[in-house]
């Protein structure tokens, strides 16, 4: 996975241009993004046809409120440059609606 303290348009343009990209927007500080830390890890081992990008919301509150991000953890799903899901709440994600996000995109 790879991850960004901070992330600008031109970060965004690169990132999402190619193949299926899973930008995940979180932070250091949010209780519920921590959750997440206990099986992320399973996820991104199990949907290795995504790249995944850690993305610090406190790096890239621009580009966050370009595209709707109005809580964290949010999960925005790209393939070849065009968004194909979103999972964007402030509401704490279990492992299986995420898995169940990520199987719902094909």
């Amino acid at each position: 996975m790879k991850k960004f303290a901070e992330f600008s348009t031109s970060d965004f343009q690169r990132e999402i241009a190619k193949g299926k990209v899973v930008l995940l927007f979180s932070a250091s500080w949010c209780p519920d993004c921590r959750f997440l830390d206990m099986f992320l890890p399973e996820i991104v081992s199990e949907f290795t046809e995504y790249q995944f990008c850690y993305i610090d919301i406190d790096g890239a509150t621009d580009l966050a409120k370009k595209m709707n991000i109005l809580g964290i953890p949010s999960f925005v799903v790209y393939q070849d440059g065009q968004e194909i899901g979103r999972l964007v709440s402030k509401d704490r994600k279990t492992k299986e609606e995420v898995v169940s996000f990520l199987k719902s995109l094909g």
